[in-house]
């Protein structure tokens, strides 16, 4: 717990060294659990936003936001972790100015940021966002510039987790689902996202010789949801087949066993039999 001196000097530099204590502590504990390295390291603003997909941005002016939505920063300062904690003496000077100056009371300038979804990343103001959380704030205010992208930012807590996201905005610049469809098509492993975009695009093709049409990305997207996707996973469920994986990961594996063992594109309850079958024999194999 902080302990005021009542001399707010004194006080401002205590604060500062606790900071650096925690920081330093925070690193260790990190260390010790063996976790990512980017567990205490900011997000940085401009690899968030490729991996959503840049679509535009507006001001909104002042506003009072959370401190711990603020999670990333512009300029990839390593100045501070990812709780705005200092990462070294190097800002120590400007650090205690900041924090007196907010212990006298005095008139501290408003923090600038981007907000893409509910984070937000610092352009101007790491200093102030710091000391404020130190000194135990929960809001700080700051004029706030919203970025609009392709994919929402839910699900990103890491930098390892934009992996993920940028997969899955190519996959949807190749397959543009919309809505429903959007929203269903899920994978846990990044990399097959790539594997399911050549999958649609190959089932748009064999449709394209059948038809005899020409059809765009859009509308081979919605027709492999409706016309493959949807039945194919709703005779999954029926079959109980699907298990502790998403439901896109049942279809493609499903799919791919199909393909396998019977070398075929369609889909009926023959196939589906056909590829459970295979699956329990091979179980009761690695049992016995």
């Amino acid at each position: 717990m902080r302990r005021d001196t009542g001399f707010p000097a004194a006080d401002a530099e205590n604060d500062f060294l606790r900071a650096r204590r925690r920081q330093v502590m925070s690193r260790l504990a990190a260390w010790l659990r063996r976790e990512p390295d980017d567990v205490n390291i900011m997000l940085p603003f401009h690899e968030v936003v490729e991996a959503l997909g840049m679509v535009s941005e507006k001001r909104l002016g002042l506003q009072s936001i959370r401190l711990d939505s603020i999670v990333g920063s512009v300029d990839r300062t390593r100045d501070f972790d990812r709780r705005f904690r200092p990462t070294s003496g190097r800002v120590r000077e400007r650090w205690q100015r900041l924090a007196l100056a907010t212990r006298r009371g005095e008139n501290v300038p408003p923090i600038e940021v981007y907000r893409v979804g509910e984070l937000h990343f610092i352009i101007d103001g790491h200093h102030r966002v710091s000391v404020a959380h130190a000194l135990g704030q929960t809001v700080i205010d700051a004029y706030v510039t919203q970025v609009i992208t392709r994919l929402n930012s839910s699900g990103i807590r890491y930098r390892g987790d934009l992996i993920v996201k940028d997969y899955r905005r190519l996959f949807l610049e190749r397959v543009p689902l919309s809505g429903e469809a959007r929203a269903a098509v899920v994978l846990s492993d990044p990399w097959d996202y790539a594997e399911l975009g050549e999958h649609v695009e190959a089932w748009g093709f064999r449709l394209m010789q059948d038809t005899g049409e020409l059809l765009d990305r859009a509308e081979i997207a919605r027709r492999w949801y409706a016309e493959e996707y949807k039945p194919v996973v709703a005779m999954l469920r029926q079959a109980e087949m699907i298990g502790d994986r998403t439901e896109t990961e049942a279809y493609m594996w499903v799919a791919a066993e199909r393909y396998r063992l019977i070398r075929t594109h369609r889909w009926d309850a023959e196939v589906i039999d056909a590829v459970r079958q295979e699956t329990q024999s091979h179980g009761r194999g690695h049992r016995g």
